[in-house]
């Protein structure tokens, strides 16, 4: 056998993992609550509805431009701030089971 043989064998790239409980287990390995998940979800929706209203303002005149490009940017700072603080925002929240 070769020494690269040896030393493949011999290195470990990742410790096993037991997942025999299913989500749970898989939220628990990266990090991520229920709670967690659903509002990073909701979150990356919300920027994709906000960057599809930006993308429409291209043939509106520019006081309706004005209008609903600040709706846009006032939507995706929500989106932004849901998926940053969304998990400890909603764990507050009385039967929400955050962590």
């Amino acid at each position: 056998m070769s020494k690269y043989v040896e030393f493949a064998k011999s290195v470990t790239l990742a410790k096993p993992v037991d997942l025999s409980k299913g989500f749970s287990d898989f939220f628990d390995s990266i990090g991520l609550t229920g709670t967690g998940l659903v509002t990073k979800a909701i979150g990356a929706v919300l920027i994709i509805i906000a960057g599809r209203m930006m993308l429409q303002l291209l043939g509106e005149n520019p006081k309706t431009a004005l209008r609903k490009g600040s709706v846009a940017l006032g939507t995706l700072f929500v989106a932004v701030i849901l998926a940053i603080y969304g998990d400890d925002l909603f764990g507050t929240l009385p039967g929400a089971g955050g962590a």
